[in-house]
């Protein structure tokens, strides 16, 4: 545990911090856009299925490169510790593809800023990361800034808690996302970040045939249309693979709490998204939500580690 410690501590000291930071502003583009192609593909594909092609697509086109630069070498330590973080992950991916059946890509990006909260909780209790007063602040903005854009302003609707049915199983897949930031940091031990990312994308086909395959065999494969084959590769190369490898090794560099502040800038990049593809803006008054929480971002990553 102390190697592991001490290769982070020099990996931080050799990296530039702008550009890890600059990283994941890519990643939050890139998962912002994996929210209105989920949305489009989630009534044409089962949700399961939906999964399970992003995955393979995903590992399929990351063997190449871990067979020719690292070998494929099999240890059952990694695979189990893949495992472990896999299954948050694919816990979160399918409750996202099923709750869009029943709620918008707006509210789910909303939705998902809770999670530098609940992975805030989670660092406390198994990397024992300590919370100043002004990031449990920031935190508590964050939260409060997602809820005032979940239910659009409307305080009445927030005193009556009218969720909607695709937000609640949204939520308990966002309570596993969370746990899979901090997992990768608790889990780590030093192996070169792409090949844990292969591994967590492997045993993630692993859970989706294991509980899925049912549901699997089912799906008329070779009758999808060309735009859901198209949509899930851009899922599985460009919000699986590339977001993965950019966010696990963020992770090591500025710690997990501060990598899942950048989903506050989820709901404000899906509505320029949104907007670009001619789907109109929201009401003025959901904007002061998503303005507290781009600030309370702002806190989080100023805050000292």
């Amino acid at each position: 545990m102390h190697i592991m410690k001490r290769r982070s501590y020099a990996a931080e000291k050799r990296t530039s911090l702008p550009f890890v930071h600059a990283m994941m502003l890519i990643s939050a583009f890139l998962v912002s856009t994996s929210f209105t192609v989920s949305h489009t593909l989630a009534p044409r594909l089962d949700p399961l299925a939906l999964t399970f092609s992003r995955f393979v697509i995903a590992s399929l086109s990351l063997t190449p490169y871990i067979v020719t630069v690292h070998g494929f070498s099999f240890s059952v330590s990694l695979f189990l510790r893949c495992g472990v973080i896999s299954g948050c992950l694919v816990s979160f991916f399918w409750t996202m593809f099923y709750s869009l059946r029943f709620t918008t890509a707006l509210n789910i990006s909303v939705i998902f800023t809770l999670v530098p909260s609940i992975a805030g909780i989670y660092a406390y209790l198994l990397l024992r990361e300590r919370m100043t007063t002004k990031g449990f602040l920031a935190l508590l903005c964050g939260l409060v800034g997602a809820l005032w854009v979940i239910f659009d302003g409307n305080l009445q609707t927030l005193l009556h808690m009218h969720w909607n049915k695709g937000d609640l199983i949204f939520f308990l897949g966002c309570l596993g996302m969370g746990l899979y930031t901090v997992l990768v940091r608790y889990l780590y031990r030093g192996e070169p970040m792409i090949v844990m990312t292969y591994w967590i994308l492997v045993t993630g086909c692993c859970w989706l045939a294991m509980f899925g395959w049912r549901n699997l065999l089912q799906v008329a494969w070779l009758q999808l249309p060309a735009g859901v084959l198209g949509g899930t590769a851009y899922l599985a190369i460009f919000c699986t693979v590339c977001t993965f490898f950019l966010t696990q090794y963020a992770i090591l560099h500025i710690g997990p709490t501060r990598v899942m502040a950048y989903s506050y800038l989820y709901p404000a990049m899906v509505l320029i998204i949104d907007y670009a593809l001619g789907h109109g803006l929201p009401e003025l008054r959901v904007l002061p939500g998503i303005l507290v929480v781009i600030g309370a971002m702002v806190l989080i990553l100023r805050e000292k580690r």
